[in-house]
């Protein structure tokens, strides 16, 4: 039986388990929105392009599946490219879908004509166009399987307009198995082990592959039959649970001037797992390029002059790991364990003195104390990029992997709500908090009406001083000036309102709490406006010396 193209197509995302697609309609594209009404597929109506695939995104990240994002010829490409970017760098599969003008006129100037190909190859894993109707199945069915494959990121497929309407016989093909791979080489595991049966002051750098729920789960079984000091990214934020604790050293990235900081450069051996150099510089914890480095990935290491692995273990990483846990002898406490407890000491006493911050601007700390009394395990707390970025990055634990989430590769501005759309749909009985500053909630902040209109519920709060602060604070560091960082004042209550959104202002920090769990009980995504506290802020970007004295 002959159907188009675009019936085809539509027919192949539900054959792929497809639930949702975020985007935009357009003329080029629009026979493929149409065929998605006669499927079980939720299409969902986004603001901007770029933020359907930062929902995608988020989707992928949660997930582990791709988040699918659907769009229209020329500017609806070129705007998705800051959401692929995003997802590429930082391990989120997505599958992205562009259409293209007609073949007939690929060669001619024309209406939204683009070359959609050498537009998002840079942003991408994967970028291809569709050359004809009966190809369709075999290059869905590759995109999300490469989309997936270690390490994830966005595929773009580009359709050419006429294909959506040819006819075709061809079947649609169903998932495909996932791609199984094997413990790496026994040589370099038992390399491995020897090595941190040797080490004096070895260390675990847990990286974003470290979130991946496999991979988490053997990390936690090692920790627990032979203790090793930890440090993770950002985007590792969760791996260590409570009952490992005792382990854990806190989070490391951007700036060197952290307790973990203090860990790596007294560690003698730095086991990498699931590190991609994108989440933190080694020329900023290996600044003395000294450190006996082993790398534990699915993909070889990139390397860097601060970043030569002695032993790389490549495979998966999930096997290795059990591999090598198996020849580590069994230890119940750490090595260096008077210094890790002072190190945990130093970061502890920094969190709990949140408590104590009182006035009518809310200190970082304070937040971050009141939002953890909140909120359980299983709540998702999402931060954007801004100086509160680092605050919470450094001082808000989490305990499952993928509940404390951050753009740690791309740094990306308006990512927070975005995702917590994709937090609320995925995880709906549970609590989504959502963190930007004043700055980066503008280059999303259309998509609260989207969250309306989807019955949403998360909490959405504004960090306000009317500045982009953490650019603020990097200028003030290198010139002692300012330039280009402030704007005008804005009412937040207001603008939640014409949406259809409840909003709460917070004037003095100890309205914070009740006004938090009022919003908990609201129907619906809530914004809170809360007037910061950056005093402090200079202390994030301080820098200490290696133990080179350099």
């Amino acid at each position: 039986m002959e159907i188009t193209g675009a019936k085809l197509f539509a027919d192949c995302l539900v054959k792929q388990g497809v639930e949702y697609i975020f985007g935009i309609p357009g003329a080029k594209i629009d026979a493929l929105f149409d065929a998605l009404i006669d499927t079980p597929i939720k299409v969902i109506t986004c603001h901007h392009e770029q933020n359907a695939a930062f929902i995608a995104g988020a989707i992928g990240r949660i997930t582990g599946k791709p988040g699918v994002v659907l769009v229209t010829s020329g500017p609806g490409i070129s705007n998705l490219l800051t959401g692929l970017l995003t997802a590429t760098t930082e391990g989120d599969p997505i599958v992205a879908i562009g259409g293209n003008v007609s073949r007939s006129m690929k060669l001619k100037e024309s209406h939204q004509s683009t070359q959609n190909v050498r537009l998002t190859e840079a942003a991408t894993k994967k970028s291809m166009e569709i050359t004809s109707a009966d190809n369709i199945p075999e290059v869905v069915a590759n995109a999300f399987r490469l989309a997936t494959l270690p390490r994830s990121g966005a595929v773009f497929i580009s359709i050419p307009q006429d294909l959506l309407t040819d006819k075709v016989q061809t079947q649609p093909l169903g998932a495909l198995a996932e791609v199984q791979l094997g413990a790496c080489s026994k040589t370099n595991i038992e390399k491995a082990a020897k090595l941190i049966n040797a080490a004096k002051k070895p260390a675990l750098l847990l990286g974003l592959e470290a979130s991946r729920p496999k991979v988490t789960a053997a990390i936690r079984k090692l920790l627990e039959k032979t203790k090793i000091s930890t440090v993770s990214t950002y985007q590792a934020a969760g791996v260590i649970s409570r009952d490992l604790l005792d382990c854990f050293v806190g989070r490391v990235g951007l700036f060197k001037n952290q307790p973990g900081d203090k860990l790596l450069d007294d560690a003698d051996l730095v086991i990498a797992i699931g590190y991609s150099t994108v989440e933190y510089d080694p020329e900023v914890w290996n600044e003395g390029k000294s450190k006996v480095i082993i790398h534990i990935d699915y993909k070889m290491a990139n390397i860097h002059s601060a970043y030569i692995p002695t032993v790389e273990n490549i495979g998966d990483i999930k096997m290795t790991l059990n591999e090598i846990s198996s020849r580590l002898d069994e230890r119940k406490e750490i090595l260096n364990k008077v210094a890790v407890q002072e190190l945990q000491k130093e970061l502890l006493e920094k969190i709990h003195i949140g408590a104590d911050y009182s006035g009518p601007l809310m200190h970082p700390l304070r937040f971050i104390h009141d939002l953890r009394e909140s909120i359980d395990d299983e709540a998702t707390v999402i931060s954007d990029v801004g100086t509160h970025y680092m605050w919470l990055a450094r001082y808000f634990f989490s305990y499952q992997p993928h509940h404390l989430l951050f753009s740690n590769g791309q740094q990306t501005l308006g990512v927070a709500l975005p995702w917590a759309i994709a937090a609320s749909m995925m995880r709906p009985n549970t609590k989504i908090v959502s963190i930007s500053g004043d700055g980066g909630f503008f280059f999303s902040a259309m998509e609260l009406e989207t969250a309306v209109r989807e019955k949403l519920n998360f909490i959405h709060c504004i960090w306000c001083d009317g500045s982009y602060d953490m650019v603020k604070q990097q200028q003030l560091m290198k010139y002692k000036r300012e330039a280009a960082v402030e704007f005008g004042e804005i009412d937040h209550i207001k603008f939640a309102e014409s949406f259809g959104a409840k909003g709460f202002r917070v004037n003095h920090s100890d309205e914070f709490l009740p006004i938090l769990n009022e919003a908990f009980s609201t129907e619906g995504p809530t914004i809170i406006e809360i007037p910061i506290d950056y005093s402090d802020n200079a202390e994030l970007f301080k820098i200490f010396k290696t133990e080179t004295g350099n």
